[in-house]
């Protein structure tokens, strides 16, 4: 068997499969390569049939990546096999056991929108103010409570506060909604199975005898739910490998928990430990400048990376005035990159603390005629009209969904308002029957003419697709409920840019419905319903398009770029000051940092600011972040940067104190249509159009790719050529 593509760590960590195996993979050192290999060695070798393998990931873009490699390895077809995140494979055991917790398998996956309009209409119901305790707070609350295994009983006995105290009433008729309207949420598709498994040993047998050897990616950022999962799962063959990184467990915010890889030698003492120290993503000074940083933490193994690429440049400190010299500072040495380098914009990203932080960047990008794209902003299958349609599709699927049915009854406009809703809603629970099945009849409700003869209409049209399910495909009826729901024909009547989208977002729902028929014939509409519930951001982040990256540093784990711009790096923003206090936090911040640091394949700029605008105001005195302090001069350059930008301090007429910021005035070409100009990054071109004259003149420029830019020449940097 070939396995010469691997270094002897890694090799070792493949072979090892008689015993459990935890694999220290740091920062680039292939983890994802070694765990291909094993998934291929225990094939080839006998060790395991496919179907007996479960290999466990984080997001389904590395599940995908993986069931790729592995195909190309055992140059055979993978679809089958059991590769898939912590929630796609246990939504797959749900749709299967569900019934033993009186669910029946069509349930609805109720994502963070659908969770938030259940909780309004909860804290409605028992007269709960939106200013007393904010949906959004209560939705992260039962969150929490949820990833830790506690239930409403259990809450209620340490509830200190009244505030607490209705929190947890909320939870408790939130659990009893969500089993009305036959729906989980993401944390129910993890404890779910936990609480099958523990009440009938019958069932966890069947998954133990089925899955024989169990892989686990990303170990570090397990819950607590997800580490008793596995751990069930392996108790009868003691064959589980996982594999992680402690310096990037960045999710205990949300209920990770660094102990469970920390540990996992007391959990399984027969196991064999791997490290794996060689780089293969960064330079050495971006890697030595990161683990210098790490180490400052207590809580973690220690590791000696080396990169296999060099020692590289070193990374570049830029200190600005304020978030808006940051960002013409981002854009300065982003041209220069392009032009010394010649990098494409998809070598970019811009790394953030928070998403806030966008803002000041965004502006500068837009001025300068950059493209980018926000990874984490609202992500197609999360935009209205989309959902409109996603709510008629899981309604037909599963008729109990009420925040669905809430959703469409009224989309497009058939003149049944909130009030009739409500009349429903209040006659169902009269009834004991479910909120659909007293819309066909509304005569008790005293809903007469139109209003009545709508409901009865809508009635029919979600019965009559319900009954379709089983005799048309996916595509035919998603085609053919919208046409006569008629969403398409509501957004081109509009005759507006906006709902101009809005079509065009409609018919791109189809369009992936018939992507997603192509890839498996066989699958129904909520097999394509579940898909969609568990896309994340960076499923959707595509490394073809020619655009800068920006996001959050939480949503660039597990990805890479050439160059990275670390933004923000002042004590109080990055970290955060509610770490400044706190030693587990501020070590999960430098934990953070640390992934920030390691994106980058060649070279990074860290940037802060001495005057950040925060909350609407002036923070005077910045300090530059202690991580940046913590990295050893030699691996750093300061580099100077002074914007077009004057600032003076103001009195206003109230006395208040301000900082009047104003671009500094320089001379411009006052260029003609049909001049020759060259730019930074699009290179040479030709005047179409303009407007104005001096600073403020517009041009239209075609470049000679064939790329034609409105751009403005005070921020455009534009050269006539002679």
């Amino acid at each position: 068997m070939d396995l010469k593509k691997l270094n002897n760590n890694q090799k070792a960590a493949v072979e090892a499969v008689d015993k459990p195996v935890l694999i220290f993979a740091g920062a680039g050192s292939g983890k994802t390569r070694v765990l291909t290999f094993k998934i291929f060695y225990l094939i080839k070798k006998g060790i395991v049939k496919p179907e007996e393998i479960l290999a466990v990931t984080f997001t389904n873009k590395a599940a995908e990546a993986m069931k790729q490699r592995v195909a190309v390895l055992l140059k055979n077809n993978v679809q089958d096999m059991n590769i898939g995140t912590f929630h796609s494979i246990c939504a797959k055991i749900l749709r299967n056991e569900i019934r033993h917790l009186g669910f029946s398998k069509n349930f609805a996956i109720y994502d963070r929108t659908d969770q938030i309009s259940l909780i309004k209409i909860i804290m409605a119901e028992i007269n709960v103010s939106k200013n007393s305790v904010m949906p959004k707070i209560v939705r992260n609350k039962i969150s929490f409570y949820k990833s830790q295994l506690i239930d409403p009983k259990s809450a209620m006995k340490s509830a200190n506060t009244l505030q607490d105290k209705i929190m947890i009433d909320i939870y408790k008729s939130y659990n009893n909604s969500l089993k009305e309207n036959n729906a989980v949420d993401f944390d129910d598709l993890l404890n779910f199975p936990l609480e099958i498994f523990n009440n009938h040993s019958r069932i966890l047998s069947k998954y133990q005898k089925l899955w024989k050897y169990i892989l686990v990616d990303e170990y570090q950022d397990t819950n607590k739910a997800q580490f008793l999962l596995v751990k069930m799962l392996a108790e009868k063959h003691r064959n589980i490998c996982v594999v992680g990184d402690d310096d990037q467990s960045i999710y205990g915010w949300r209920g990770a928990d660094i102990r469970n890889i920390l540990d996992f030698e007391k959990d399984f003492p027969e196991c064999e430990t791997f490290t794996l120290e060689n780089n293969y993503r960064s330079t050495n000074q971006i890697l030595q400048a990161a683990q210098s940083v790490v180490r400052n933490n207590t809580d973690r193994v220690d590791k000696d990376l080396l990169s296999v690429n060099g020692e590289g440049d070193l990374i570049g400190v830029i200190e600005t005035h304020d978030e808006m010299e940051e960002a013409d500072a981002v854009i300065n040495a982003l041209q220069k990159e392009i032009k010394m380098k010649k990098r494409t914009f998809n070598d970019f990203s811009v790394l953030y603390r928070t998403n806030a932080q966008s803002r000041a960047l965004e502006d500068s990008f837009r001025r300068n005629a950059i493209p980018y794209k926000i990874i984490g902003g609202t992500r197609f299958y999360e935009r209205k009209e989309v959902k409109d349609v996603l709510g008629y599709l899981r309604l037909i699927v599963n008729i109990e969904d009420t925040i669905s049915l809430r959703r469409i009854i009224n989309f497009p406009p058939r003149g049944i308002g909130l009030k009739t809703v409500d009349k429903c809603f209040i006659q169902s629970v009269k009834d004991n029957k479910k909120l659909f099945d007293v819309l066909k009849n509304p005569e008790p409700m005293k809903i007469r003419g139109k209003q009545g003869d709508s409901l009865i209409a809508f009635h029919k049209l979600i019965k009559k697709y319900n009954q379709l399910l089983s005799k048309l495909n996916a595509s035919e009826l998603a085609r053919a409920l919208v046409e006569e729901v008629g969403i398409l024909k509501f957004y081109k009547r509009q005759d507006n840019l906006e709902d101009n989208d809005r079509y065009d977002n409609v018919l791109e729902i189809l369009n992936s419905i018939d992507e997603f028929m192509d890839r498996k014939p066989e699958a129904s509409i909520a097999d394509f319903l579940e898909e969609v519930s568990l896309l994340t951001d960076i499923d959707e982040w595509n490394t073809d398009e020619n655009y800068v990256t920006m996001m959050t540093v939480h949503s660039s784990k597990g990805l890479e770029f050439p160059v990275v711009f670390l933004t923000g790096l002042e004590d109080g923003l990055f970290p955060l000051s509610i770490a400044l206090n706190e030693k587990e936090i501020m070590e999960e911040e430098r934990r953070l940092f640390y992934v920030a640091l390691t994106r980058s394949q060649e070279m990074v700029y860290l940037l802060y600011a001495t005057d950040r605008r925060r909350s609407g105001s002036d923070s005077w005195g910045g300090i530059a972040s202690r991580f940046v302090k913590e990295i050893p001069e030699n691996f750093m350059e300061n580099i100077s940067f002074s914007s077009a930008m004057t600032r003076k301090i103001v009195k206003t007429k109230t006395g208040a104190i301000k900082m009047k910021i104003k671009r500094t005035i320089t001379t411009f070409d006052d260029f003609k249509v049909g001049d020759l100009v060259e730019h930074t990054i699009f290179g040479e071109g030709k005047i179409m159009a303009l407007s104005g004259s001096g600073e403020n003149q517009r041009v239209g420029v075609a470049f000679k790719d064939g790329l034609k830019k409105k751009l403005i020449v005070k921020f455009a940097k534009l050269k006539k050529i002679s």
